[in-house]
């Protein structure tokens, strides 16, 4: 393999659970230690072949549709009360 993309073009969907619980516990299947240069190249590796094989809503990192929560329901002004409530 010559180039990364290539080698993501070769990742089996079991290579990738492979990598994913290697990155989850820090281990290979057969107990050692991943290395952090290991750790983070197989990151990468499990985003790219994320991003190529699977819904977004599906890959790592994903957060699902962001609002702003305070626009969801009014919240009472509790320091100022408004002009209604004087009279």
């Amino acid at each position: 393999m010559s180039s990364f993309a290539e080698m993501i073009e070769n990742i089996t969907p079991e290579i990738y659970q492979s990598l994913k619980l290697a990155v989850e516990i820090g281990k290979w299947p057969d107990g050692r230690k991943l290395s952090q240069e290991q750790r983070e190249l197989s990151l990468q590796a499990m985003i790219a072949w994320e991003l190529q094989n699977l819904p977004e809503e599906q890959r790592t990192g994903y957060m699902g549709p962001q609002e702003c929560q305070s626009h969801a329901e009014p919240i009472p002004n509790i320091l100022f009360k408004s002009n209604d409530t004087l009279h």
